[in-house]
């Protein structure tokens, strides 16, 4: 039977759990503490292109199936 107070991991697991934690406690802090970006508008990067779309053939002979109109 086992308690609370029985140790489930060796030592050095249980150290290098630690340090894991440690270390990505240490990445949150810095994370946390960087400045917002602007929400400024003529801090915000130039004008984008739209992406284009591309529609497959088998796209068009689905819709098509489907009654959709693709253009």
């Amino acid at each position: 039977m086992t308690s609370s107070y029985d140790d489930l991991a060796a030592p050095a697991d249980m150290q290098d759990d630690c340090r894991a934690t440690s270390a990505r406690l240490e990445q949150a802090a810095r994370r946390a503490t960087r400045p917002a970006p602007s929400i400024h508008f003529d801090e915000q990067p130039a004008e984008r292109p739209k992406p284009q779309v591309e529609i497959s053939a088998a796209a068009v002979r689905i819709a098509a199936a489907l009654h959709f109109h693709l253009e």
